[in-house]
C-alpha cells in the first residue's frame, strides 16, 4: 500500500476539531439549545492547558468535563477555549486548547467524536506506512449503528424512467450504499 503524504488522518482530526470550535463558539453566543449537553475530555498534561493545581493534582493525566447546567464564561478563541465550572462547590476557571481534547460528546443526540492528542500524533507519524483505513479522529455515535449490507454496484440507467424503476425497488427504510464505480465514465 502507498504511503499517505498527504496525511488524511491529521486533515479530519483538525476538520473535527473546527466542529468542536463551530458548536462552542454557538454556544457561548447563544446558550446552550433544548437538551444538547457536552461530555469533553482532555489531557490535564498537553501544552497550553491552565487549570489549578489542585484540579491538576486530582487529574494528573485527563479530565472530563460537563457542560449542561452550570457553566459560566464560555469563550472559544481558535486554539482554545475558556469555561467557569464549579468542583466541589469551588469556581474554577479552566483553558483548554482544542489540541488538548481527546473526547466530545453529546449525549442528547448521541453524538460523540474522538481525537489523537499531540504525543498520539506523533507516534502517527513515525509509522513508516500508515494504512489507508486509519483514520485517527472518528465520528462514533453513542448508540451502535446498524451493519450496512453488502456494497451492491446499482446498475446504470439508460433513461429516466428506469431510474425511477430502480428507485422504487429500493426497500425503505434499509441503509442503500453505492459504489463510487457506478459514478465513473465507463470505457
Amino acid at each position: 500500500m502507498a504511503v499517505d503524504l498527504i496525511r488524511y488522518d491529521l486533515l479530519v482530526q483538525e476538520a473535527l476539531r473546527g466542529t468542536v470550535r463551530h458548536v462552542l463558539s454557538t454556544v457561548a453566543r447563544d446558550g446552550l439549545p433544548g437538551e444538547h449537553h457536552f461530555y469533553i475530555s482532555f489531557r490535564t498534561k498537553a501544552r497550553g492547558v491552565r487549570l489549578s493545581k489542585r484540579m491538576r493534582d486530582r487529574y494528573p493525566d485527563e479530565m472530563t468535563i460537563v457542560l449542561q447546567h452550570q457553566f459560566w464564561d464560555l469563550r472559544v478563541s481558535d486554539q482554545s477555549f475558556e469555561v467557569g465550572l464549579s468542583f466541589q462547590n469551588i469556581s474554577e476557571m479552566l483553558l483548554i486548547p482544542f489540541e488538548a481534547v481527546t473526547r466530545f460528546a453529546d449525549p442528547a443526540v448521541g453524538f460523540e467524536l474522538q481525537f489523537l492528542v499531540e504525543e498520539e500524533k506523533a507516534e502517527a507519524s513515525q509509522r513508516s506506512e500508515p494504512s489507508g483505513t486509519e483514520i485517527q479522529a472518528k465520528p462514533e455515535l453513542a448508540r451502535p449503528l446498524p451493519l450496512l449490507p453488502e456494497e451492491q454496484p446499482m446498475p446504470k440507467p439508460s433513461k429516466p424512467a428506469e431510474h425511477a424503476a430502480v428507485k422504487a425497488a429500493a426497500p425503505q427504510g434499509e441503509p442503500k450504499v453505492i459504489s463510487i464505480d457506478t459514478f465513473r465514465k465507463k470505457s
